[in-house]
């Protein structure tokens, strides 16, 4: 079995468009959540007011303009995070033998915002739907592109899990180069589906929140949560045999040590009470990590401010972790961002590793008001400086898809 690093990373998100300014923002609390902007679309009729938009993306730096326009957005998102963290794992990887480098992306919806635009022009003429449409929408485009762009053909895939899209990549990826399939691996997630269209879904089903202030609109494990707030944005990691990487000098962020993935086989879009699949999840990631209950430090929730899924996520940390419960410090990075479904989990993976790499616990923001049914320490107070050695992220999907992985503090 081999060990497993991540030497590189890119994000795009709504409190930052690099590595380096999404460390800052995590550190001093910065809120990516804003009021529906204008210039996405008017709003005013709409019951939900709050979206978690990535403002002034531009991707001419990266992808020429002709390329652009037959990318969708989450595309051209994978596609500039992945150019960020290729230049910061300080390699084209030409040394390796193409067919042991892939691509694994994860997407939980895809093109909707196209969708919507074109179903306008099918409606008015057949004939007028781009001949783009279909390649430009589908999920797996994401990882198609960015294998394009590097020349990587080994393993390439986008997993679709909903909400757990993004941790499954990862997690999928770090197999991959554990089991000797391959020696490096970009992946994480991707999603940018702020439309119409998708927020009059997850509004009728009753999933997002409908406050009107920023400020209060993502308040994870809080009282008065009300719902998640729809995000967009992307996170890339590049993976890398851990030998490979030492002999190259490569910087190291964290090693990936383990990896859980179980299912709630309970209900559509409700978490299961008992939390005993998302429990199960991390138990399996702790344990393949080679740790025990008592060695995670932190843990970087789900968390996605509602009702729901707080306070079964508690009771699946508990059975997880029995006693070390009350003593693991926990956070949710959606306070900042919003629920970046697809894309979420990789997000907080580099949220996870640039918090071990730099010993700190970002805080839980927007909280005020504790919930009985949420008892844990959600680190709320403020950001907080600590060694952290071990880490879980998770991420629970729609469908009852339950992933977690454990991360460790690198020797290298």
């Amino acid at each position: 079995m081999k060990r497993v690093v991540i030497t590189g990373m890119g994000t795009i998100n709504p409190i930052a468009k690099s590595v380096p300014e999404f460390l800052e923002g995590l550190k001093s609390g910065r809120l990516g959540i804003v009021n529906i902007p204008q210039d996405r679309f008017d709003a005013s009729d709409f019951e939900v007011k709050c979206v978690g938009a990535v403002e002034g993306f531009d991707p001419s730096g990266v992808i020429d303009k002709k390329e652009a326009r037959r990318m969708d957005r989450f595309t051209q998102f994978a596609v500039c995070a992945a150019d960020e963290a290729l230049k910061d794992a300080g390699s084209d990887f030409k040394d390796v033998d193409p067919y042991r480098a892939g691509v694994i992306i994860g997407v939980g919806i895809g093109g909707l915002n196209l969708t919507e635009s074109e179903h306008e022009k099918f409606l008015a003429k057949p004939d007028k739907i781009s001949v783009f449409y279909v390649p430009m929408m589908i999920a797996n485009m994401a990882a198609g592109t960015v294998a394009m762009k590097t020349g990587f053909k080994g393993d390439n895939f986008a997993t679709v899990t909903a909400c757990a899209s993004g941790t499954h990549a990862v997690g999928e990826a770090f197999r991959k180069i554990k089991d000797g399939y391959m020696d490096v691996a970009v992946c994480g997630g991707s999603e940018s589906c702020i439309s119409r269209f998708a927020l009059a879904g997850f509004n009728n089903m009753k999933a997002l929140t409908r406050e009107e202030d920023p400020a209060k609109a993502s308040k994870p494990f809080d009282l008065n949560r009300s719902g998640f707030v729809l995000g967009e944005g992307c996170g890339i990691l590049v993976l890398e045999e851990y030998e490979h990487a030492k002999a190259r000098g490569a910087k190291i962020y964290a090693e990936v040590a383990g990896y859980g993935a179980t299912c709630d086989a309970y209900h559509m879009t409700s978490p299961s009470p008992t939390g005993e699949a998302a429990g199960q999840a991390m138990k399996q990631a702790y344990t393949e990590a080679g740790l025990k209950a008592e060695d995670i430090d932190y843990i970087n929730a789900h968390g996605t401010s509602t009702h729901l899924n707080d306070a079964y996520e508690t009771t699946a940390i508990k059975i997880a972790l029995g006693e070390q419960a009350a003593n693991v410090v926990i956070n949710s990075t959606k306070s900042m961002t919003g629920h970046l479904l697809g894309a979420a989990g990789a997000v907080e993976a580099i949220a996870t590793a640039l918090q071990i790499k730099n010993d700190f616990v970002h805080q839980t923001i927007g909280y005020d008001t504790p919930d009985p049914e949420c008892d844990l320490d959600y680190c709320t107070d403020k950001c907080r400086e600590m060694t952290v050695n071990a880490a879980i992220s998770n991420s629970l999907g729609f469908g009852g898809h339950n992933a977690s992985i454990c991360l460790k503090k690198a020797d290298g």
